[in-house]
């Protein structure tokens, strides 16, 4: 076991032994993670490594499948198939937050970026079709709900978008500006909140207090 397994698991530990303590019953409220990162920063990997000591894991997949049509899409597609445990269990689908209420083992989901851009295929965002906003909240409510009553440990990655130039179209600000406020939601719906850079691993501090 590495030290930050031994020390995740004495963290856990301890968090049972607080709530038998004070309340007289073990918690409910699973360690849910964000980890974001831009592209190539290493995310994927930080998060598979956070679960790496689980016995067996769901993978929700979120990306769009391979296609002949895509050989360089098939390919990512290919390396994380392969980077994966063969213990953990693939799901490809985009109703994540049915997976976080049925889930008998812990839930790693990749990503959440390309989860809100089929999402967004679905809604009509990108051409602005009326009530795409309503659509899209209600998916987007829906699986911020499950994550925070998930009873489950769950790790979800996501893209850092908001540090690069203006996007030139106006679906890349769409993109862009809605995927920030997604992250932000799901931040607060989660226990903790890593941000990876370059291949190191930051956690972030508690949320700044509302002004």
């Amino acid at each position: 076991m590495t030290p930050f397994s031994a020390l995740r698991a004495v963290y856990r530990t301890g968090m049972r032994v607080l709530d038998e303590l004070t309340t007289g019953t073990a918690s409910r409220r699973a360690t849910t993670t964000l980890v974001l990162g831009g592209a190539r920063s290493g995310k994927s990997q930080h998060a598979e490594y956070l679960l790496a000591d689980e016995t067996e894991v769901i993978y929700v997949a979120t990306g769009q499948p391979p296609s002949d049509s895509d050989p360089e899409w098939a390919e990512r597609v290919r390396k994380h198939r392969e980077r994966r445990s063969r213990r953990w269990r693939t799901v490809e689908t985009l109703d994540i937050a049915s997976v976080l209420r049925t889930a008998d083992a812990p839930v790693l989901v990749d990503c959440l970026a390309t989860w809100f851009a089929r999402i967004c295929d679905e809604t009509g965002a990108w051409h602005d079709a009326e009530g795409w906003r309503e659509r899209t909240e209600a998916t987007i409510s829906d699986l911020v709900d499950a994550l925070r009553s998930t009873s489950t440990p769950v790790v979800l990655v996501s893209n850092e978008v908001g540090n690069g130039i203006v996007p030139s179209t106006p679906a890349g600000r769409l993109f862009r500006d809605e995927l920030g406020l997604l992250n932000r939601r799901v931040a607060d719906a989660t226990d903790a909140v890593v941000l990876v850079v370059a291949g190191r691993a930051l956690e972030l501090p508690a949320p700044i207090a509302p002004s």
